[in-house]
């Protein structure tokens, strides 16, 4: 048997690969678009790929799994389970899988266990490798249970709008972590995030983790209290990506094909290759951008928060112009964007174009970390921290607005006002400038450091 992960960074998403080199088949469970390096770590292992599956309805990216099977022609398994509601509208194309259904390649057996809470139809596979041993050797848990959290019950209410979702959710991953606690201690916890992901709270950094240590240190497998689990896993959640409304109904749909995106160009004349209502966003690091850039354009620095930042902020269906560093910050900006099915980005242009396009008066400056109380006469300090971040270590700023709830709580701002805009360290803060820029709010600094600054100045 072999097992090899893959991991997206920006995504914080774990898929994997698990094949039978003796018979040359393989399993790919819980794939992304970028599908390519799948089909080359099965070719390089003499190793075809036979089956295709995934463990829910993901809501943080775009699924691969049902165009990867069509490219190789492995069969699809999707999960069954759940209500009506959250059924794969193209199941028709897929073997459709319960609990006790079997996934095989070669002496590698995947097992179906419906596991609900994170969402109605989540499924995890409990592996067996039938060469070796009929003992359980690991569980591919999906975002059911990561290493040190588990999956949060609320996104179908509070990103996709699925109101009296998230109570039952919880109660449901509740007597889905019971089933759990049944596995031997020795098995292995395969998730499919890690650090970084919003689709839990507190997600571990380590890649995989054993049952026993879970269920000795995961604070979700500790607690024999229904009622308290639920009051624990509710409370304190990230505020869950605009995006992700989008990710369940196209996942649930049917992903469109990466082949589709346009091809990406360089445009030295003002973006001539797209529409005229087209949106510029500015990939490049932070510095440069805040040092000049076009005029409301939105800024999303190629970093760890690159995706979940383009899925706050960049609508869907609209030509995209990236401003990049290079055509390699381009290229892949691009790339990661297709991850969450953004598919519009047909031009790029260096930071040359920004002098010819840019409107005078159109920089942010920014100024050094300081308490709010010292900050420069006129200026009023504006929180863009998570609200967890902010209930946690209140700051003493009079507004305080998760950066990626400004667009809907605009009415909350005062135009005529000058704003001193700060995260916690300093890199949302250039972004949450360009999303208030955008939204007509002219007069803005931006606090270099944050609110960690900040404190560090008082000692």
């Amino acid at each position: 048997m072999v097992l090899q992960r893959f991991y997206n960074d920006r995504l914080a998403h774990a898929s994997y690969l698990v094949g039978c080199p003796g018979v040359g088949e393989a399993i790919i469970i819980d794939p992304n678009r970028d599908f390519a390096p799948y089909i080359d770590a099965a070719a390089k292992g003499g190793m075809k790929i036979t089956a295709v599956t995934e463990t829910h309805i993901h809501a943080d990216f775009l699924s691969g799994a049902k165009e990867l099977a069509e490219a190789t022609g492995a069969k699809l398994y999707l999960s069954a389970e759940g209500p009506a509601d959250w059924q794969y509208a193209f199941a028709s194309q897929a073997v459709l899988v319960k609990t006790g259904d079997k996934i095989t390649a070669g002496s590698v057996e995947l097992t179906v266990q419906h596991t609900p809470g994170h969402t109605p139809e989540h499924i995890s596979f409990v592996m067996r490798d039938l060469g070796r041993s009929e003992k359980v050797a690991a569980v591919f848990t999906g975002d059911f249970v990561f290493v040190g959290d588990v999956g949060r019950p609320d996104l179908l209410e509070q990103a996709a709008g699925v109101k009296g979702t998230q109570e039952p959710g919880a109660r449901s991953l509740f007597q889905s972590l019971q089933w759990l606690k049944t596995l031997p201690d020795h098995i292995l916890v395969w998730p499919a995030h890690g650090a970084g992901s919003p689709c839990g709270r507190a997600l571990g950094a380590v890649p995989v983790s054993t049952l026993g240590y879970e269920k000795s240190a995961n604070w979700a497998l500790l607690m024999e209290n229904e009622d308290a689990f639920v009051a624990e896993v509710l409370r304190g959640q990230p505020e869950p990506p605009a995006y992700y409304a989008q990710m369940k109904s196209r996942n649930k749909l049917g992903p469109s094909r990466v082949a589709e995106r346009p091809a990406l160009v360089r445009s030295g004349d003002a973006f001539r290759f797209a529409s005229p209502n087209a949106l510029v966003v500015d990939v490049r690091p932070s510095p440069e951008y805040m040092e000049s850039h076009i005029y409301r354009a939105i800024h999303a620095p190629l970093n760890k928060l690159f995706t979940i930042n383009c899925g706050w902020f960049v609508p869907y269906d609209t030509d995209i112009l990236l401003v990049a560093s290079d055509e390699a910050s381009a290229r892949l900006a691009a790339q990661e964007m297709a991850m969450v099915g953004l598919d519009g980005v047909v031009a790029w242009a260096g930071p040359e174009i920004v002098g010819a396009v840019r409107k005078a008066g159109g920089e942010v400056r920014s100024i050094p970390s300081m308490a709010a109380a010292d900050l420069p006469e006129g200026l009023v300090a504006l929180d863009v921290r998570g609200a967890s971040e902010h209930e946690h270590d209140p700051s003493d700023s009079p507004h305080a607005i998760p950066y990626g709830f400004l667009p809907r709580r605009l009415a909350d701002l005062d135009p005529s006002v000058a704003y001193a805009v700060h995260c916690q360290g300093g890199s949302r803060s250039p972004v949450a400038v360009s999303i208030l820029e955008r939204l007509g709010v002219e007069r803005l600094v931006e606090v270099k450091d944050g609110w960690m600054g900040m404190k560090a100045l008082r000692g």
